[in-house]
């Protein structure tokens, strides 16, 4: 790491030593609404495959173990690993906020056209399209929140975007109950939950409107009036929240290497390359406990209970009203512990409720570990969207986690067939060992090899 240049390091304090406003709030607000769209897009896969195996779309479709509701799941990660392994970069070099602009309006169109497919080769077809836009954005909503938000309160605005992310899902659960099981307007009712989803194509440009760039990343640009220019105007709106008060004072700041565009090498390089490998293990595994939960709760309580379309997808719903609070329990201790342990303890705590929802057949029981499954999915969610984004530098933090994370989306393609796959062969109780596994080694990677950052600055992390 070089020296700092006065201006550059003068910038980052100015930014990190922000208290938390109205208007920090309101930035995290609006990324989280973008973000609201994609978990839309994203969670609908589970409650929309009743509606397209009872329109025949999914009989007959694919080869092999490539065949029906495990290829639509595996179309949609496959299009996330594209979008995040291949597409990762896109954040570092042409900008923070307008890849979060074009990737949203990319999904949100792709999720509309498949809306009306006729086919169930041409529905995949399009969830995997798809699927690569909400991989983009998933990366680049990450690293527009590490760079904008102050480091006292970084823990906390992940927690914060993920509640909000996550309000969806009881939301997306509901209009699958409601109308996938029927025709309105002569029209399937999976295709109009597809159809609702897409509005974020509409909302795009007002949330746009309110986003700065990165200072961070147009520093590494070398534009830095511009860096200056937004720095100020966000000092302003913070002043303006304090009603004439002051801000704190400036202190010293570390400084990272000011590059336009760091390069894939870079991530395998001290201290970087540890981590890099850390979080492949991490991503590869966690996917087993998040998506092999979430994308199959309403088979697995189908196929533990015996009840059909319907109930399934009601039960559902009622698990999914959960999802918003993990990440709003999290805001109580997001800055106050180390993120790694925050993965670890809710790693821990899948594993163990997993095991436990493999031996229950009574509804009240089902739902309540449902649920705590579901609470302790989306703190693991929460802390490691937050973790991963820290422990690289701005020229190569989308480009890090991009790679980093599209592990996470090319095992839920494996998953799917092998979930589905073990739930014929050894039902419900053969899911959750295979989860429980998967959560042992997120454990020991994130626990044994993951470095502190709360409470740090992201250049002193990537020192």
């Amino acid at each position: 790491m070089s020296a700092a240049s006065p201006p550059a390091a003068a910038i980052l304090a100015r930014l990190d030593r922000l208290p938390a406003t109205r208007h920090i709030w309101t930035m995290v607000a609006l990324l989280s609404l973008g973000g609201m769209f994609e978990f839309y897009d994203l969670f609908q896969t589970a409650y929309v495959i009743p509606g397209l195996v009872k329109a025949g779309l999914l009989s007959g479709v694919g080869v092999a173990i490539w065949t029906g509701p495990a290829l639509f799941v595996a179309s949609t990660f496959a299009g996330l690993f594209i979008g995040t392994f291949v597409f990762g970069f896109a954040a570092d070099k042409y900008g923070r906020r307008a890849i979060f602009t074009y990737s949203m309006l990319w999904y949100s169109v792709a999720n509309l056209v498949m809306a009306f497919m006729p086919t169930g080769e041409l529905v995949c077809l399009m969830r995997m399209i798809a699927g690569i836009g909400i991989g983009v954005e998933l990366v680049t909503i990450d690293t527009f929140i590490a760079e904008l938000i102050p480091k006292s309160l970084r823990g906390r605005a992940f927690a914060v975007n993920q509640m909000v992310q996550f309000a969806v899902v009881p939301v997306v659960a509901l209009l699958a109950y409601l109308l996938v099981p029927i025709q309105p307007l002569g029209l399937d009712g999976w295709r109009w939950v597809a159809i609702i989803g897409s509005a974020g194509a509409i909302a795009v440009w007002f949330l746009r409107r309110g986003l700065p760039e990165s200072p961070r990343w147009l520093l590494n640009q070398g534009r830095s009036a511009e860096a200056e220019r937004i720095t100020a105007a966000i000092e302003a709106q913070v002043m303006k929240d304090l009603a004439g008060g002051a801000l704190p004072p400036v202190g010293a700041h570390a400084q990272e290497r000011l590059e336009k565009r760091g390069t894939f090498a870079e991530i395998w390089q001290k201290p970087y390359g540890k981590r890099t490998t850390m979080l492949m293990v991490f991503q590869f595994f966690q996917t087993f406990g998040f998506y092999g939960f979430a994308a199959w709760v309403p088979t697995l309580i189908a196929k533990q209970t015996g009840i059909n379309l319907q109930a399934s997808l009601l039960y559902s719903f009622i698990i999914a009203i959960a999802n918003p609070f993990g990440p709003m329990l999290a805001i109580l201790f997001a800055d106050k512990c180390e993120r790694k342990w925050q993965l670890v303890g809710a790693a821990v705590c899948i594993g163990v409720f997993g095991m436990i929802f493999a031996q229950q057949t009574a509804m009240i029981p089902l739902i309540v570990l449902g649920v705590l499954i579901t609470l302790a999915n989306n703190i693991l969610s929460y802390s490691f969207h937050g973790y991963q984004t820290e422990l690289f530098p701005t020229r190569i933090r989308a480009r890090a986690v991009g790679f980093t994370y599209s592990f996470s989306r090319i095992s839920t393609v494996f998953a799917s067939f092998i979930i589905g796959w073990i739930l014929n062969q050894a039902g419900s109780e053969g899911v959750f060992g295979l989860i429980a596994f998967a959560m042992a080694v997120v454990v020991i990677a994130i626990g044994g090899f993951g470095p502190r950052t709360r409470d740090l600055e992201l250049e002193e992390i990537s020192h």
